[in-house]
């Protein structure tokens, strides 16, 4: 009760300190070039608003980053296509800049995908900043609450408002996390979703029925529901690349950078030798600039172009897992404030499903990390003591690993200040590095800050770009004049055309679950997908109790660069992360309709299912890992 107390009084006394700091955040911003819009921005829009539309091929798109030359050269060659690289990609082509951009997996296959789902203003960093003095964790928390409500108006059929519930068990808990949210809301201004309150404890009961009366041999105080933001993380970055695809970007994945091409006279890189995975065709792409965009392999990246560079990713894991629907209601998360380690673990809705973590411990850099049972454990003990259901390892459909980039600057004279801020450099000619940061600072780190990346390039490559950052006001491809009542149109328009085993084509109804799937996902494409689901009998269901429909793989081969069954499974849809064994149930089918739009033969058929396989096999689900189902 003292540690509460003196936190309470410390609180109170920083808060006058922190709103002043926030006084930018509550002020209105300065009209920029983006805000007041005009020809540049509105050609911008109209070309990826265009409903006929259509992005280019991948072959065109190969054909674009071969075609360019030393004497012709790029203004800006992106290396890796996760938020980040595809928000840098948008931001330079939005600007006039000629930009190419390649991903040696597929868009969103790392971190990106593997994310809380929650855009959100960092509650954490903002205690953290409060009581440790940081000022760079409220920078961070400033970027993040100027940032979220942007980036769900630029995404809205991908991106939504969350209200997020934190139990209380004493009055101090109360009044203390009271007082944090509301600064929290103070520190918000304009960007501010919704006014935080609280709840008593029937309320909050009556809000979360699964939230647990009794803790700890202490009873339920109340909670306190504050609002944050939530996404589909990698569908929102198969967006981003689409869009930057559509505003002129040649953007390429499963095309690896093997080498840098440097000049002789000055040693500055102008160009990459790329492999193409799919093909094994290897090509020359030169660029005026190179933006290193990959993630957690930044340096490897870095080290391609001087093996002496000194390492600035601190790799950091975090472990996620899913639960069945009934463990958290729709439309209400839950915080667990503070594990017995001092961690704060989330219990969200996603999808249908509820996603719970995450975990925070060092790791190693791999291309498919697995989460380690002692972490899935830690995720199930920490929701268990709030929760009045049994909480068991068995009901867990899916789990998986993501790889936090944490940065250093290099250039520090030490690595005591490491955040999840982003850090942008150019320790050598012609390389831009930008690494570090969140999701829901893509913008800001991928667009705007971006706007310091492609700063950092313009500056670098001496580019002059037509026009000045465009990205604050431009929605993604799918966004524009979208209505969260759209879904109802599909349902009334469209029949769902299905297949059976038989093969005699039967009609059926374009359900609710399945419309409202379709144009959250899709945005004001949906009516594309439920053409060929109606049109071309592919109206089935790929896995009982989803609603994901086959026509969409067809539709994301053919349009979102779809170009194996572990880009579907994992990024076009969520189906791996929801559930584990419904995805591999749906693997032949996927693979089959791949298999006709790509033209496979059999041994590239059995390929995908093998490496679907094995990469499911990462997912630990109750099904494919070794547990001890004791206590859950």
């Amino acid at each position: 009760m003292a540690t509460t107390s003196t936190r309470l009084r410390r609180l109170g006394s920083v808060a006058a300190a922190v709103a002043l700091s926030a006084g930018v955040a509550l002020r209105d911003p300065p009209l920029s070039s983006s805000d007041r819009g005009g020809p540049s921005l509105d050609a911008v829009r109209r070309k990826i608003a265009d409903s006929n539309g259509i992005v280019p091929s991948r072959a065109v798109q190969e054909s674009a980053l071969i075609g360019s030359s030393a004497v012709n050269p790029l203004d800006i060659l992106v290396v890796g296509g996760g938020a980040t690289g595809c928000g840098v990609a948008l931001d330079a082509v939005a600007r006039g800049l000629r930009v190419g951009l390649v991903e040696r997996e597929d868009f969103s296959s790392g971190t990106s995908s593997r994310s809380t789902k929650l855009l959100h203003g960092g509650v954490r960093y903002l205690e953290k900043a409060v009581f440790n003095l940081d000022y760079g964790q409220l920078k961070l928390v400033f970027h993040a609450l100027e940032e979220r409500k942007q980036v769900i108006e630029n995404a809205p059929h991908l991106c939504q408002a969350l209200p997020c519930m934190t139990p209380c068990f004493d009055w101090f808990e109360v009044v203390y996390y009271w007082m944090g949210l509301k600064l929290y809301d103070l520190v918000a201004g304009a960007r501010l979703l919704h006014l935080s309150r609280y709840y008593s404890a029937q309320e909050s009961v009556e809000l979360f029925p699964t939230l647990a009366r009794k803790g700890k041999d202490r009873s339920l105080k109340g909670t306190v529901v504050y609002y944050d933001g939530q996404m589909n993380d990698s569908r929102l970055n198969v967006g981003l690349a689409c869009t930057a695809a559509l505003a002129g970007a040649a953007v390429l994945n499963h095309a690896e950078v093997v080498s840098f091409i440097k000049d002789e006279v000055s040693n500055r890189i102008i160009g990459a030798r790329i492999r193409d995975n799919l093909s094994g065709v290897e090509f020359d792409t030169y660029a005026k600039v190179i933006v290193n965009a990959a993630g957690p392999f930044c340096d490897a990246v870095r080290k391609m172009a001087d093996k002496e560079s000194q390492q600035m990713i601190c790799p950091s894991s975090g472990v996620h897992i899913v639960l069945p629907d009934y463990y958290s209601p729709e439309g209400m998360g839950l915080i667990v404030p503070k594990t017995k380690d001092g961690r704060v673990v989330f219990m969200l809705p996603w999808l249908g499903r509820t996603v719970a973590g995450t975990t925070d411990s060092n790791t190693g850099i791999t291309m498919l990390p697995e989460p380690h049972e002692d972490e899935i454990q830690f995720i199930l003990d920490a929701i268990c003591d709030y929760l009045n259901v049994k909480v068991r390892r068995t009901d867990v459909l899916s789990a998986w690993s993501g790889i936090r980039p944490l940065a250093v600057d290099p250039k520090a004279k030490s690595t005591e200040s490491i955040s999840r801020d982003h850090v942008v450099c150019e320790d050598y000619p012609g390389l831009v590095t930008i690494t570090g940061g969140k999701w829901t600072t893509y913008r800001r780190i991928g667009f705007s800050m971006a706007e310091d990346a492609v700063d950092a390039a313009i500056k670098s490559g001496k580019l002059s770009p037509t026009n000045e950052c465009l990205t604050n006001n431009l929605r993604l491809s799918g966004a524009e004049d979208w209505d969260p009542a759209s879904f109802t149109v599909l349902a009334q328009q469209y029949v769902r055309m299905k297949r059976t085993y038989t093969g005699k084509v039967v009609p059926g109804v374009m359900d609710t679950a399945a419309a409202k799937h379709l144009s959250h996902a899709y945005g004001t494409m949906a009516d594309r997908v439920a053409v060929i689901a109606q049109d071309e009998h592919l109206g089935k269901r790929l896995a009982h109790g989803y609603p994901f429909l086959e026509a969409e793989v067809a539709y994301c081969a053919r349009n979102e660069y779809c170009e194996s069954a572990v880009d579907f499974i994992a990024r076009r849809s969520r189906l791996a992360f929801l559930d584990t064994d419904a995805a591999s149930r749906a693997l032949p089918r996927i693979i089959e309709i791949l298999a006709k739009e790509h033209k496979w033969d059999r041994t590239r058929k059995k390929k995908e299912l093998q490496k679907a396989k094995e990469f499911l096999e990462t997912f630990k689900s109750s099904r494919n890992a070794q547990f001890y189902d004791g206590k859950h």
